[in-house]
């Protein structure tokens, strides 16, 4: 095996990445080393290349990013057991210290201590990653391998949206980012019975159409509310996944569930917001969840069931490029006109 390997990498605190040649990571016990195949880029991957404020206060250069993939064991640590060489594979992302009070109780994935992949350790945006065994997922090798790599928002999406009664709900998804449009597909084949979709970029409500939307609003053209009441008779949904981290789009959606509703948001927003707790929440008796990435792993048991079932993603990848691309696909991810965005080293 080659003793280098290209990497995407942010070398310094600005805007940007560069394709480097860098070591192979060598193996600690417990570890295994994945021969990337695909991976696919976040929106967290675009706030560390655009430089924004969050990157600035998180990110420690220099640092291989990436934490979406796919790809095959080649190289097993000491101590490594029940998988082998040649495994097809994706990862949980999120490295736990497995000593915290939430990972004692079963909570790891709000662990306290927690480091993420690409984020504060090196990540898979090169043509090898290093992962503890622990995290390794094994994947079905029929699934394409575009779809395995795209586990981790996938299981966002299946946490946010399942995680109460779909099924014969009218469900209301705000913001048709990927993990949005992901949503979409899951409730669709999980029973929903009308499902609207709302952004304010055309390609992204386009998408949400292809994917099971019945309704695919513009909220900069129409009044939401107004539209959801007329369509359910009145009454309001019965389910608000909040993806797009907007005051108005989580406002609107209070107003436009019913009583007795549920709730998950999953959207960060930019900072403080001014929300109406009192009408929207406590007078509807309605239910709230907070969604903080997947359940480990009971949300990956989820998504193999679904995946294997039949649960269709494939319009939500919409373009692929290699590495040597990567300014060209980061540009396109963030001017918003694609779904999921797949490089190939």
């Amino acid at each position: 095996m080659a003793k280098t390997m290209k990497a995407l990498m942010k070398k310094k605190p600005a805007a940007g990445a560069s394709l480097e040649q860098v070591p192979v990571p060598t193996l600690k016990a417990g570890e295994v080393l994945v021969k990337v195949r695909a991976a696919a880029i976040c929106g967290t991957d675009a706030h560390i290349y655009s430089w924004d404020q969050w990157a600035a206060n998180r990110i420690k250069p220099p640092l291989i990013f990436g934490h979406e993939f796919c790809g095959e064991i080649v190289e097993l640590g000491a101590g490594v057991e029940e998988l082998q060489e040649g495994d097809v594979v994706s990862a949980e992302g999120h490295f736990t210290c497995n000593r915290c009070f939430f990972c004692r109780t079963g909570q790891g994935h709000i662990c306290e201590d927690v480091e993420i992949i690409g984020v504060d350790t090196d990540g898979c945006f090169a043509e090898y990653v290093r992962v503890p065994q622990e995290n390794i997922w094994k994947m079905d090798p029929a699934i394409p391998e575009e779809i395995a790599a795209i586990q981790d928002p996938v299981g966002n999406a299946v946490h946010a949206a399942l995680i109460d009664e779909i099924i014969g709900n009218n469900v209301l998804i705000t913001g048709c980012g990927p993990i949005g449009l992901a949503a979409i597909a899951i409730c669709r084949y999980a029973g929903a019975t009308q499902i609207f979709a709302t952004d304010v970029n055309q390609y992204r409500l386009d998408l949400a159409r292809r994917l099971g939307a019945d309704f695919a609003y513009d909220v900069s053209q129409v009044n939401l509310v107004e539209e959801v009441h007329k369509e359910t008779g009145g009454r309001g949904v019965d389910v608000f996944l909040e993806m797009a981290g907007k005051e108005q789009a989580i406002n609107d959606g209070f107003k436009a569930l019913r009583g007795g509703g549920w709730i998950s948001l999953l959207g960060i927003t930019d900072g403080d917001v001014r929300l109406d707790i009192n009408d929207g929440l406590i007078f509807k008796g309605a239910r709230l969840y907070g969604i903080n990435g997947r359940l480990m792993f009971d949300t990956w048991y989820k998504m193999e069931a679904l995946l294997k079932t039949g649960l269709d993603l494939q319009p939500l990848i919409t373009h692929s490029f290699s590495f040597e691309e990567f300014e060209e696909a980061f540009e396109l991810v963030l001017s918003g006109s694609c779904g999921k965005v797949i490089l190939y080293p």
